[in-house]
Parts: C-alpha cells; sequence; structure tokens
C-alpha cells in the first residue's frame, strides 16, 4: 500500500468541482416537476436498471444515467416543447432518494456497510466520521475501483483524510502495521525497536541504553525512494547543545552510535 505521503492524499482543482456534482444512475428516485401541471400528479420517477427514465408526458423513456438533474431538466423540456405538450415548459427536476452511489466501508467502525454519496467524490473524513471509527482505529486503506490505486492515510494526517472518494471504493479502517526501527553500536540494548511517530534520534538512542553524555557520533541510514542508503553523521554534543535540530526518525531508519 501506498503510504499517505507519497500517495496523492489530495486532490487536484479539476476534482475539487465532483464535491458539487451528481450524475443520476440506476435506482435513483427523481423528482419531476412541470410547473404547469396539476399539482396532485406524481412526481415520483425511479429509473431504471439500465438508466432509462419512463416520463409519460416526454413520450419515449430519456436515457438519463449519468446526466446531471439540471441536464435532465433541459432535455425534458425541449422533448415536451417538441411534442407540443407545453408552449414554454418549465421543468425542474431534483434527486429525491439517492441509492446509485456507494461506497463500503468496515474494520474498526461502529457503523459498517453501505454508504450512500450525495456526490461524484466525497472528503474520505465525511465517510470515516459517518461509519464512527472506534478507539482503536488508527489507519484508513482505500481501494479506487476505477484506477486499483490501493492507499493508506492515518486518521491523524487532516491533510491526507481530505483525499477524495468515488462510487465503488472500497474502505477499511483497522489499526497501524507494526513499524520498526534498528539501532545498534555503542548502546546496550541494540536491534530492532519499534516506531512510533515523532520519535527524535536522540530518544531511540537513549531508549536503547546508550549515553548522550559522553558525546561521540551517530550515524543515520536512510533509504530514499531509489531504494539506496544515504548516511547522514551527527555530532551528538551538537544534538544535546540545541545546535542542531533532533531530527526524526522515519520507519526502518538504521541507527549506529559511535562513541
Amino acid at each position: 500500500l501506498k503510504n499517505s505521503e507519497t500517495a496523492e492524499a489530495t486532490e487536484t482543482t479539476d476534482d475539487a468541482h465532483l464535491t458539487k456534482l451528481y450524475r443520476v444512475g440506476p435506482g435513483d428516485v427523481l423528482d419531476v416537476r412541470l410547473l404547469s401541471a396539476s399539482a396532485n400528479q406524481s412526481t415520483l420517477y425511479t429509473v431504471t436498471a439500465g438508466g432509462l427514465l419512463e416520463y409519460p408526458l416526454a413520450g419515449d423513456p430519456l436515457d438519463v444515467a449519468g446526466s446531471t438533474p439540471e441536464e435532465i431538466s433541459a432535455r425534458l423540456a425541449a422533448e415536451l416543447q417538441r411534442r407540443a405538450v407545453d408552449e414554454k415548459p418549465e421543468v425542474i427536476v431534483g434527486v429525491r432518494e439517492y441509492t446509485s452511489h456507494n461506497v463500503i466501508i468496515s474494520g474498526l467502525v461502529r457503523d459498517p456497510g453501505t454508504k450512500v454519496l450525495r456526490r461524484e467524490a466525497v472528503p474520505l473524513y465525511v465517510v470515516v466520521a459517518d461509519a464512527q471509527p472506534t478507539d482503536e482505529a488508527e489507519e484508513v486503506r482505500i481501494v479506487s475501483v476505477a484506477t486499483g490505486r490501493k492507499t493508506a492515510v492515518s486518521l491523524s494526517d487532516a491533510e491526507a483524510m481530505n483525499m477524495l472518494v468515488r462510487p465503488g471504493d472500497v474502505i477499511s479502517v483497522g489499526r497501524r502495521p507494526e513499524q520498526f526501527f534498528y539501532i545498534g553500536g555503542k548502546v546496550e540494548a541494540p536491534g530492532q525497536k519499534r516506531f512510533h511517530a515523532e520519535l527524535t534520534l536522540t530518544q531511540a538512542i537513549l531508549s536503547s541504553g546508550g549515553e548522550l553524555s559522553r558525546g561521540g557520533t551517530v550515524k543515520l541510514l536512510r533509504q530514499d525512494g531509489q531504494g539506496f542508503l544515504t548516511t547522514t553523521e551527527y555530532k551528538i554534543k551538537s544534538l544535546t547543545s540545541g545546535k542542531i535540530p533532533d531530527p526524526p526518525l522515519q520507519p526502518n531508519d538504521r541507527v549506529e552510535v559511535i562513541q
């Protein structure tokens, strides 16, 4: 899975308009109102499984799947005018029941299952909040049906939680997989250690039985995006005196303490 730091957690400007757009699909119930018609006339019509709207005054069923309510209004008005049903028809179309756009959410949530979207795309945090994550929840994983892309984001990452989910996406909420760093050299307890967010280099040394007061040098080895290890050396006294920042560690970092 892609981490939120490398996955596209924020959407482009072109995608943002999807949060204000809805395209009708099969099963949606439309409220179609011809303003010149009798008030007691039925106005609710369900889009068929084939994406058709059967509106008797318009003649043959209209293929409305993928159209916005505004586009359907314009098409109905044009058809009614062509059929001389009304000289200047005013048609208003709204969605009474949304059913065609769904996502599935599971895992550490109190209300799992199918969630209906009322837009072409919705921020991830909206769907997760509606499902009510439990106290143990730490990470959200999303599988995009459209692209096949798999993305993992932290529940505490507000920016990443703004990513957009679309109809058909599958969402699971769970605990974050354990991550580790590795430390060796002049420490009492070398080896593999559990990583946690905001862990710094000096904290890693102390938690492994190292002594900062002795000074010395520490090497930090980190894997870059191409898989190569890069090495950075730090003087421990420069870290403890505040001359340079105490660098935060990342998962899979290697630390070697030399004194």
